[in-house]
């Protein structure tokens, strides 16, 4: 079985890609219009690109910065900015996976503690049918821990919050005498 993984960066790559090689044919996609700014998004994917050459992953990188399509999805919803963003990410890999003749696709984002594994398996099932590709789920969380580790030791860069605009803020605002 061949299939594509959606990877957000290097340190989140490392866990899944180690599992899922012993199981199948893999390679990395790399489509992240949500992160911000572009200079994150640019140290995150030179990162992950270095660690899959040095592995000898195989990458597809949909180098477009459409960040303005992600702004435009949220824009009015920004609690509820998860579920676009999965949507969006997973189904461009979905897309990718059927155009390149992948069988299935799958996430990095599965490894993290600080996503909802939930809404990323629900709307990964809801790409496959719609997309034509399967989802495969697999809660990565168990590595997280490992990964950290991994990642540390290979000297990558290491993010300080998931990516969007709204997950900075959270991750460094802190307003004074309580006013947001």
């Amino acid at each position: 079985m061949k299939v594509l993984l959606h990877t957000c960066c290097g340190p989140c790559s490392i866990y899944p890609v180690d599992v899922l090689r012993k199981e199948v044919e893999l390679a990395g996609f790399f489509f992240n219009p949500n992160i911000h700014p572009y200079t994150e998004w640019k140290a995150r994917r030179e990162t992950l690109a270095r660690y899959a050459e040095d592995i000898g992953l195989e990458m597809i990188f949909d180098d477009r910065y459409l960040l303005e399509d992600f702004i435009r999805g949220v824009v009015g919803r920004e609690g509820d900015r998860c579920a676009f963003c999965y949507d969006l990410r997973l189904r461009r890999t979905a897309r990718a996976a059927r155009e390149n003749n992948y069988n299935a696709f799958s996430t990095t984002l599965l490894v993290s503690p600080y996503q909802k594994h939930g809404l990323i398996r629900e709307t990964g099932e809801t790409v496959a049918r719609e997309e034509g590709v399967e989802f495969i789920y697999r809660d990565f969380r168990p590595g997280y821990g490992e990964a950290t580790a991994r990642s540390r030791d290979l000297g990558m860069y290491r993010q300080k919050y998931c990516g969007c605009i709204f997950s900075e803020k959270e991750r460094y605002y802190r307003p004074k005498g309580g006013a947001s």
